[in-house]
């Protein structure tokens, strides 16, 4: 088999019988690297009873949707899901596997490159086809698949190919792939697959999953008010809420900020938070790191306020404000409130 002629997967994860935005996004990207290829576009839709998602998948762009169904996939547990998907990789050959890098794509995505031995690489930021010349054998390779980023605490973006070894294997960040209008009615070819789970033994029961509901949405919210070490304290942070509350939005934070305990977790936007992409982005008290403009510089609109003339942020900002932030944002939730 002429493996060049493999073609794109895209791993849709679901949980519960719902698909999450992620597959839609790597749908998007996927569909783009398929047409480079002239290949099919397919997505692997894994779980018990799922077959009507397939429906939503092909709305999303997929032309094909491998679907492999079967009780012991209920739930995710890293061996059915292993041995399911790698005995698939070896009936089909795709030349590139995508899965997102969720906890359960960072979970099973290295599960399967270890089985097949070939590589992986985590957290891209972008995928490209392209050629690729090996300095040591002189040796060309075409349309390769161009594994893109950050690397060194995101001091440098990195370009990553894996030339020999298929299928072609990354996981890819939340949010940085933009999804496809969806195509409503789309159709599809299905095809029905064996997980081949008969007689093997899995080591883990789920007894029962609790979900904690997170209340903070930065992903969909189109006004982003982020705070970074510049901020000063946690209570200070408080000055931000009320400026986001004042213009509707949502509280964000960069790494910094989150290390510091100025804010949760869950509100970190860079390189390891989420990647967002509002209207309008006010960044407070935010240096401007690599790894925190890699999660928000698509902002449509973005206002940096900052006591150093010369950081970063300022960059990448539409408008900046050079000040303090404490004098600042009162005066701008002031003049908001006038407004209202």
């Amino acid at each position: 088999m002429d493996r060049s002629k493999g073609e794109v997967w895209v791993f849709a994860e679901q949980e519960e019988g719902k698909l999450s935005e992620v597959p839609f996004e790597l749908l998007g990207k996927g569909r783009e690297l398929a047409d480079k290829l002239g290949v099919p576009l397919a997505a692997v839709l894994m779980g018990d009873g799922v077959e009507s998602l397939a429906g939503q998948l092909f709305e999303g762009g997929a032309d094909k949707v491998h679907l492999v169904d079967d009780p012991a996939l209920k739930v995710f547990r890293n061996k059915a899901y292993r041995h399911a998907f790698v005995k698939l990789v070896k009936e089909c050959s795709p030349q590139i596997v995508i899965f997102g890098a969720t906890h359960m794509g960072r979970d099973i995505a290295p599960a399967v490159a270890s089985a097949l031995g070939c590589g992986l690489t985590a957290d891209c930021t972008d995928l490209q086809i392209g050629d690729y010349t090996d300095n040591r054998t002189k040796e060309t390779f075409t349309n390769i698949l161009q594994q893109i980023r950050p690397a060194f605490g995101g001091n440098i973006i990195a370009t990553i190919v894996n030339a020999r070894n298929w299928p072609q294997m990354a996981t890819v960040r939340e949010g940085v792939m933009k999804p496809l209008e969806k195509c409503a009615g789309a159709a599809g070819e299905l095809v029905r697959h064996d997980a081949g789970l008969e007689g093997v033994e899995i080591p883990v029961e789920v007894l029962e999953i609790v979900r904690k509901v997170s209340s903070v949405n930065l992903k969909g919210s189109r006004i982003i008010v982020a705070g970074g070490a510049g901020v000063g304290s946690k209570e200070n942070f408080k000055l931000l809420h009320d400026l986001a509350a004042a213009l509707g939005g949502a509280v964000g934070g960069s790494r910094a900020a989150v290390d510091l305990g100025y804010c949760e977790h869950e509100r970190q936007i860079g390189q390891t938070g989420v990647t967002v992409r509002p209207a309008l982005f006010i960044s407070c008290g935010i240096s401007g790191a690599v790894q925190h403009l890699a999660g928000m510089q698509d902002s449509a609109k973005i206002i940096a306020i900052n006591t150093d003339k010369d950081a970063p942020i300022f960059k990448v900002a539409h408008y900046g404000i050079v000040g303090d932030l404490n004098v600042i944002i009162p005066k701008m939730i002031k003049a908001i409130k006038a407004k209202g």
